[in-house]
């Protein structure tokens, strides 16, 4: 028969063999825990990434722009995609657009179609600029945020508050001192020398009586129903009260 002292030993090491057994289990059970918590965490993590990519997605537009977004479309327009949000470190060259040619840009408005055409004779890198961008696709979407009656139209930024640009700048192109910024005159804005983008602006008025520091663009050519229905736009100081957008500008060069 076994003695007392076998019996506790055999007893002692069923005990020790039962802790080890919890204890490898505890263990099992950690990892596996721990296994989880690392899914549940990367599932989590994803989805977070995820809903704040969409959050950003849905808010890139532009603040000035998305308010523009939330107006009615001027002259009864449809209401274009948006912007795509665009930056350039310099426009390309662009091979069909010398001296000699003679390009016309289609802008298609909410109020109609205004045709205008380039003058790379006297302008040839804001011509260059300005293709490179409509071609981009750059001012697709965007609107007119500035509508100075009795004055000019103001455009080509994507921001819609004035401060936006390409994400570079061309070189003044500036016209002759007497030069008169007239009726139907397109040009680009600045503030200041040295910092031309891609703001444009059309005249309305016989006489600007600006300056000459404004790279010229070109000359409307027509229609002019486009450009009336513009004008009458309402507006609240200068900024229009229903959108005018440019929905698209085509280029065209003969030959």
């Amino acid at each position: 028969m076994p003695t007392d002292k076998r019996q506790r030993q055999k007893a002692g090491r069923a005990v020790r063999t039962e802790v080890a057994r919890k204890e490898a289990s505890r263990r099992d059970n950690i990892r596996r825990l721990k296994r989880f918590g690392f899914f549940v965490g990367t599932v989590l993590a994803v989805l977070l990434i995820a809903g704040i990519l969409q959050r950003v997605g849905q808010g890139r537009l532009p603040a000035g722009y998305q308010q523009f977004r939330e107006q009615p479309t001027a002259c009864g327009g449809k209401t274009p995609d948006p912007v795509v949000v665009q930056e350039f470190s310099a426009p390309q060259h662009q091979s069909d657009i010398g001296p000699t040619a003679s390009p016309l840009a289609r802008l298609q408005t909410s109020c109609g179609e205004v045709l205008v055409r380039l003058d790379p004779t006297s302008s040839p890198k804001t011509v260059e600029s300005f293709v490179f961008l409509a071609r981009s696709g750059f001012y697709d979407g965007t609107a007119f945020h500035r509508l100075s009656k009795g004055f000019l139209i103001q455009g080509g930024d994507q921001q819609a508050d004035g401060q936006g640009g390409p994400g570079y700048v061309i070189p003044d192109e500036f016209p002759t001192g007497d030069f008169i910024y007239a009726r139907g005159v397109v040009a680009m804005d600045n503030r200041g020398r040295s910092t031309t983008g891609s703001q444009f602006f059309i005249v309305i008025t016989d006489d600007a009586k600006l300056a000459p520091t404004f790279n010229v663009l070109g000359t409307v050519e027509g229609p002019q129903q486009a450009l009336a229905g513009i004008a009458a736009v309402p507006v609240a100081g200068e900024t229009p009260l229903e959108t005018i957008y440019l929905e698209s500008v085509v280029i065209e060069v003969a030959g």
